[in-house]
């Protein structure tokens, strides 16, 4: 397979990510669709990639092997359907749809054409994670009965701070859970082979009002932070709790499984140990691809003692896609199966959250 052309749609933060992993997974960035020309200019130029398109027309026009769609939530589906339609494979952030039925509509979409997809669930990349995922498949080890911990942030803590995330009409009905606690719900399925089969969610905002993009106060209609009970498929009971609205905490995903042979804890700002539990003693392992046993894979690449980080994780992400697309059998990789996964346990959260009741979680397709 030659260099694969890439389309990026977004110009923002997240838009800047997905062109350097692009990049360093051997794909060749040709263009970037931005919310204006203007804009779509601006950041191919300060991201060095070739051009900058008026339009996905444009840069399906051009011919391109995958689009990344990084821009606002409401706005996915879009983008989504026109390259899908168009026989090209997608990369698109979460959420991948902001309601169900539209999420299990571009998963068809993909799978009758036989198209490659992902959605950035890049915590699965961390080594420790994985070094987790294998330790509990292994023969004989008992499933955790407990799964809980935490996604915090703080880049909403100030009242005067503001993001087009807080609007519903760009962002959907739900921000702090849709935006984050999906990830922390992604990577708990992930490790554990678990699915959340019911939730019970309340919603709390810091304050009632924000900041427009003209200045003015307006009433905040999404949560700033979630509390989530929840119960799995294998019989295990759980909680995590959400904010993007704590102050000090910057990026902090918690993980801990707890069980009756052994319990493990993965802290996402501290990557590169995982914490295990035993009855007699516990341990810190530390991510090094020469121990006996360790996961294989991308990450294995990089020897211990060199951190792994976001970027990494993402570029691996990345380059499992862009090996998927060149039709080798990627296990782990996050699909457009896992983006409905996302949509599912969202909506039921909103539902939760609005009525005080259990709710169930649909069951879609597991993705390979």
């Amino acid at each position: 397979m030659g260099r694969l052309r890439v389309a990026v749609v977004g110009t923002g933060f997240m838009g800047s990510v997905h062109s350097r992993s692009a990049t360093v997974a051997g794909g060749e960035v040709v263009g970037v669709v931005g919310s204006t020309p203007a804009k779509g200019r601006e950041a191919a130029h300060r991201w060095g990639a070739g051009q900058g398109f008026d339009s996905i027309e444009d840069a399906l026009r051009a011919g391109v092997d995958v689009v990344h769609v990084c821009t606002p939530n409401v706005t996915h589906a879009e983008f989504c359907r026109t390259a899908l339609t168009a026989g090209v494979a997608v990369v698109c952030e979460k959420p991948l749809a902001t309601d169900p039925a539209t999420a299990r509509e571009l998963t068809e979409l993909a799978a009758e054409r036989g198209l490659v997809t992902a959605v950035p669930f890049v915590y699965r990349y961390y080594a420790s994670i994985r070094d987790a995922r294998a330790r509990l498949a292994q023969p004989g080890h008992r499933p955790p009965w407990l799964v809980h911990g935490s996604y915090l942030q703080d880049w909403l803590a100030d009242s005067g701070a503001s993001n087009w995330r807080v609007d519903p009409a760009a962002g959907g009905a739900t921000r702090a859970f849709g935006d984050i606690g999906v990830h922390w719900c992604d990577l708990a399925e992930f490790v554990t082979g678990q699915r959340i089969t019911r939730v019970n969610a309340g919603f709390a905002r810091s304050t009632d009002t924000r900041p427009s993009v003209d200045g003015t106060q307006v009433p905040v209609a999404t949560e700033d932070g979630a509390v989530v009970l929840l119960q799995t498929d294998a019989g295990a009971v759980g909680s995590v709790v959400v904010s993007q609205a704590s102050a000090g905490y910057k990026n902090a995903l918690s993980l801990s499984l707890d069980g009756p042979d052994a319990s493990y804890s993965f802290q996402q700002e501290s990557p590169e140990s995982l914490w295990i539990g035993g009855r007699d003693s516990n341990q810190v392992v530390m991510r090094d691809p020469s121990r006996p046993g360790a996961p294989v894979g991308r990450a294995a690449g990089l020897p211990s003692g060199h951190p792994q980080g976001y970027y990494e994780s993402f570029a691996d992400f990345v380059a499992d896609t862009y090996a998927a697309i060149g039709g080798e059998e990627v296990p782990g990789l996050p699909t457009f199966a896992d983006g409905l996964r996302a949509a599912q346990l969202s909506a039921a959260v909103v539902a939760s959250a609005g009525s005080g009741a259990w709710v169930d979680v649909p069951q879609a397709l597991r993705a390979a």
